[in-house]
Order: C-alpha cells, then structure tokens, then sequence
C-alpha cells in the first residue's frame, strides 16, 4: 500500500544496503535492547520513520505478543521491511501528510532518528499508549564526524524535542545509551553513507575505526492520560 511518494530526501537503495550492514554490525545492539524493556507491555507498535524496519524488528522479536508497523517515505526501505518480521506490516507513508493509522488504535509509537508530528502522534496513541524517541547526542558518531563531512548535531536536541511535543506530550522518563563499537573500514564509510549526510558526502572511504553510539530514550505520554 502506498499512500505518498518518496521525498526529495527519502532513504535510496544504497542508503538502506549502507544502513542495514551498520545495523548488523551491532552499532545500535544496546539501544534496541533499551526499546525492548521499555516497549515491554505494548501489543501494538508503529515505528515512523522506520527505515528498514530494524529496530522494530527487534522489539517484537523479544515480545511475541506484539504486532508492529512500521512506516516510511523510502519505497526501498520499506520493501526491506515488509520482509523483516512475521508480525510486522509495513507501509510507504509521510508522517507529515499523515498516517493511515485509526485514531486511538496504537500502544505505542516509536521515532528513532525521524521526523514527529505531535498531533498525529497523540491521535493515533490510546489514551493511556506512550511516545518512545530516539535522538542523537552530540558525541553521536563523533569520530566519523571529526574525518569526514558528515552533517552535525544540534547541541540542544532534548529542548527541542520537548518543545515541539510539549503541547501534547509529557515526559515519562528519557536515559542516555551509549556503546562504543569496533567498526572496519567499509562498515565505518557505511555509517557515513547510511543517513542524511550521504546527501552532501559523496565517495567517502574510511579506516577501521572505533566509533560512539551516543542517544537519549525520552518516553512521553498524552496529556489526558494522566488525571489532574
């Protein structure tokens, strides 16, 4: 099902293929151990934004009476993730356009590194669901960074985040997870070519190198779940 094209800056083939070996790498194990935990009693998940569907994959796997859904702007992203787990679906769809999702059908929604859309989000959670987001920190890959072009991090990503989502949302918990990975060459060139900057860096070759996976988990809720 396709319910809009792929943008001027969604994920292409080799964007996926670069992601997906970073992924196997390990470079997120312990982020996707944290989203398991804290996904543990949601039945219905959706992941925006959810490229090839990864991390989702990995919270249903670790919860066998979860279903999921994953949902992107990349057609080839989402070819990949409609492969990726027996109970997830998975669909091309703007988070900006809107979701075809029913209001009030999800558990939870999780956003890891992608675009949020707060009244779409609140509409499609339960009143009692739970928001789970992923962003980057400032040290987030940030030996890459130092040798290539890679686009930088804001330094105030948490204020941002909570004052785009403040109006509907309220903080729950957040946590700092960080890992510390062995990458070669070609796996290292791949965590540059996977993201937004492969936009703008083009032909990067890099060394083997150790590399820092630093991200904050903030879970928020919907305002009208929680009594005055």
């Amino acid at each position: 099902m396709t319910t809009s094209p792929a943008g001027a800056n969604a994920d292409t083939p080799a964007m996926v293929a670069s992601r997906q070996r970073v992924l196997d790498a390990g470079l997120f194990s312990d982020l996707d151990l944290r989203l398991a935990e804290s996904l543990a009693d949601c039945g219905n998940i959706v992941e925006v934004g959810a490229g090839t569907g990864h991390h989702l994959a990995q919270v249903l796997e670790a919860h066998a009476n979860a279903h999921g859904l994953a949902t992107d702007v990349s057609s080839a992203a989402i070819r990949k993730a409609a492969r990726v787990h027996p109970r997830m679906a998975a669909v091309v769809a703007d988070t900006w356009a809107g979701l075809p999702i029913r209001t009030e059908c999800m558990d939870a929604v999780l956003c890891v590194f992608a675009p949020r859309n707060r009244d779409e989000f609140a509409r499609i959670l339960r009143p009692d669901g739970r928001l789970v987001v992923v962003t980057p920190l400032p040290d987030h890959l940030h030996q890459l960074r130092e040798m290539t072009g890679m686009i930088g991090i804001q330094p105030h990503k948490h204020d941002e985040l909570v004052a785009g989502l403040e109006s509907r949302f309220e903080i729950a918990g957040h946590e700092e997870v960080r890992t510390v990975v062995d990458l070669d060459g070609p796996t290292a060139s791949d965590a540059v070519a996977m993201g937004p900057s492969a936009h703008h860096v083009r032909d990067v070759h890099v060394d083997g190198v150790e590399v820092t996976s630093a991200v904050e988990i903030t879970t928020l809720i919907p305002r009208s779940s929680r009594s005055v």
